[in-house]
C-alpha cells in the first residue's frame, strides 16, 4: 500500500535529474530546487538578494524525495526538503545537512464533502492520498494513530503526487489526503472537499515542517557559497514576510488563484531561523517517526542541523 505510484515517482525523479543537466558544467550558475507552492517560493527570489556573482536557477520538483536525489548527484547545490525527509534521509547514513528553515504549518486532512467520513475514525477501510517521506506522511500516521487505527493494516496509503490530490479526491479515486496549502483550501472553494482537521503536533513537536537542504562536502568544500545561499534565503523570506501582498501575488503565477491563496494564508508560514527549540523539535519529530516505524534509528542531530550560517544572519 504504501509505494503505490513508485514508478511514476522514479519517473519524476528521473525526469528533473535530465531536467537540470544541462546547468551541470556552469560554474557562473548555482542550482536551487524547491516546490512551486507559496511556502516554499523563497528561492524564487534569491536571485534579488545573493551576493555572488552567478545567475540562481531555480529548478521546481514535486516531493522531496526527487529533490533530494538531485542534491545528492549533484545536480543541485540546495534543495527544499521536509524535516520528516530529512530526518529518513540521515538517519540512512546521507550526507545531507539542513542549514535553514523554510516553512511551518500548511497541513490540513481533507475528505470528500457530503461523504460518510464524519470524523477521523471513520477512515477506517477508506483510501487515503499521500506523499511519502513528507511530513504530511507523518501527520497522517500520527493522527490515524491517535484514532486507534493502524496506518498500515486499517486504511489504504495511496501515493498521489500534492498537484493530482483534488483531481482524485472529486473523482472518487481517494476517500481522503493529506497534503500542504493551497490543495486543501482549493478543495474546499471548488466543493468537493471539506478540512476534517489540522493534524498539528503536540507542543513538543508543533508546526515545524520544511528547510533547505545541502550536502555536506558542499559545507566543507564550499562554505562561502552556503552562506551566500542561506543569506539570500533569510532575506528573501523577511521581505516577502514584510510585504504579504508581494509573497502571494508572485505565488499566484504558479497556477493558483490570489483569492484561494488569502483565504489560506493563515495556514501557511514562511521561515528561516533555527533555534535550539527548532532543533529540539526536530528530534522529538524524529523520535515519533521511529515509534511509527518510519525510521529505524535515530539520526545524529548534530550532523544533521548546521546552525551556523542562519546564525550569522542578524535577527
Amino acid at each position: 500500500m504504501l509505494f503505490l505510484g513508485g514508478f511514476r515517482g522514479a519517473m519524476v525523479g528521473a525526469l528533473a535529474l535530465l531536467m537540470v543537466a544541462p546547468a551541470w558544467s556552469k560554474a557562473s550558475e548555482v542550482k536551487v530546487g524547491t516546490w512551486k507552492t507559496p511556502q516554499t517560493i523563497q528561492p524564487f527570489f534569491y536571485e534579488k538578494f545573493f551576493s555572488q556573482n552567478k545567475k540562481v536557477n531555480v529548478f521546481s520538483f514535486t516531493n522531496p524525495a526527487d529533490q533530494k536525489v538531485a542534491l545528492l548527484a549533484g545536480s543541485l547545490d540546495m534543495c527544499g526538503t521536509t524535516l520528516a525527509h530529512a530526518i529518513h534521509s540521515s538517519s540512512l547514513g546521507q550526507p545531507v545537512v539542513v542549514v535553514a528553515a523554510l516553512c511551518n504549518k500548511c497541513s490540513a486532512l481533507v475528505v470528500r464533502k457530503g461523504g460518510s467520513v464524519k470524523e477521523v475514525g471513520d477512515l477506517k477501510g477508506k483510501r487515503i492520498g499521500y506523499v511519502p517521506g513528507t511530513m504530511h506522511e507523518i501527520l497522517l500516521r500520527e493522527i490515524l494513530t491517535r484514532h486507534g487505527l493502524s496506518p498500515d493494516k486499517d486504511v489504504y496509503l495511496t501515493r498521489v503526487d500534492f498537484f493530482d490530490m483534488g483531481m482524485a479526491l472529486a473523482r472518487g479515486g481517494i476517500d481522503a489526503f493529506l497534503s500542504g496549502e493551497p490543495f486543501p483550501t482549493i478543495a474546499v472553494d471548488q466543493g468537493y472537499g471539506k478540512i476534517l482537521s489540522y493534524p498539528y503536533y503536540d507542543d513538543s513537536v508543533g508546526t515545524i515542517n520544511a528547510g533547505m537542504l545541502v550536502k555536506r562536502e558542499t559545507i566543507e568544500r564550499n562554505p562561502e557559497l552556503v552562506r551566500a545561499l542561506v543569506d539570500a534565503h533569510v532575506r528573501a523570506t523577511r521581505y516577502l514576510q514584510a510585504h504579504p501582498e508581494k509573497w502571494l501575488k508572485r505565488a499566484s503565477s504558479f497556477g493558483t488563484e490570489l483569492r484561494i491563496l488569502e483565504k489560506a494564508a493563515p495556514n501557511m508560514e514562511l521561515a528561516w531561523d533555527m533555534d535550539e527549540g527548532f532543533v529540539r523539535k526536530a528530534q522529538a519529530l524524529g523520535e515519533r517517526m521511529q515509534a511509527l516505524g518510519v525510521i529505524q534509528k535515530q539520526p545524529d542531530y548534530t550532523r544533521l542541523f548546521d546552525r551556523s550560517f542562519v546564525g550569522k544572519v542578524a535577527k
